[in-house]
């Protein structure tokens, strides 16, 4: 059974694709950049700010599935810069217990949608 997740608090989807999917009892939340869900813009300031943006758009898609950071099992952190890496995981880490912390993978791409930073996409079990 697959069941669509949509938040208002989160971006709306800027292509063809949902915020997250359902399947049973696995979420998966399409990857999220630093946009304002009421603006539509992006965040100004930096890596820093971008990141915090983006953990907060999943925060709230991950709310409207009833689930919280306690259930990501993995997460997927897309850079435009490896030398950003520091600043993402400071933000990063301030959502998640160390003892309880998801699998993960950090890569470097050459660019990301509308020229970000930093984009980052995870899967959750109920």
């Amino acid at each position: 059974m697959k069941k669509i997740i949509t938040s208002p608090n989160a971006p709306n989807p800027i292509g063809p694709y949902n915020q997250a999917v359902l399947a049973n009892d696995t979420l998966f939340l399409s990857g999220q950049i630093g946009l304002n869900p009421l603006s539509m813009k992006m965040v100004e300031g930096g890596v820093k700010e971008e990141a915090k943006q983006v953990m907060e758009n999943l925060k709230a898609v991950l709310e409207a599935a009833e689930m919280t950071f306690d259930q990501v099992v993995k997460s997927s952190i897309f850079l435009s810069d490896m030398e950003d890496f520091s600043q993402v995981n400071e933000v990063y880490a301030a959502y998640f217990n160390n003892d309880n912390a998801p699998a993960r993978e950090t890569i470097a791409v050459k660019t990301l949608p509308k020229n970000v930073k930093v984009e980052i996409s995870m899967i959750a079990v109920k």
